[in-house]
């Protein structure tokens, strides 16, 4: 199996503005082509929402970075 992205969402920000993220899953592609995984333990309802007029959240995908191990999920 590749591993095609990491997923996180954006749980604050920091002194200095930037943003935090946490790992809620990962995309994989096997001969099948490419699918989800979700980290049991994630809850979208507990994910902050600066915009309460809105019924979904964004989650992040990010290319894994070149030290990964690709193999590993």
């Amino acid at each position: 199996m590749k591993k095609l992205f990491n997923l996180a969402v954006k749980v604050g920000r920091k002194k200095d503005g930037t943003s935090i993220y946490q790992n809620v899953g990962v995309i994989l592609e096997d001969h099948n082509g490419p699918f989800m995984l979700l980290n049991k333990t994630f809850n979208p309802a507990g994910v902050s929402d600066s915009q309460p007029d809105k019924s979904s959240i964004k989650i992040g995908m990010f290319e894994p970075k070149p030290y990964e191990d690709q193999d590993q999920f």
